[in-house]
């Protein structure tokens, strides 16, 4: 995973990222538990920046 990417996306989330795994075109990043929520945003705001940030798909998982 390009270090970049992962700085970004802390950056993005606004959390801790335990680990990301590549799954073809889509990025799964796995937070901590209890952070889903504020990683997502208001209505997938947040995510859906990072989506378009990134160009990759994004899936929020907790740990």
């Amino acid at each position: 995973m390009n270090q970049g990417i992962v700085e970004k996306l802390k950056t993005m989330l606004g959390v801790n990222i335990e680990r990301i795994e590549e799954q073809g075109e889509q990025l799964v990043v796995y937070v901590p538990k209890g952070q889903a929520a504020r990683a997502i945003g208001s209505g997938g705001s947040v995510v859906r920046s990072a989506e378009l940030v990134l160009h990759k798909k994004l899936a929020i998982k907790e740990l």
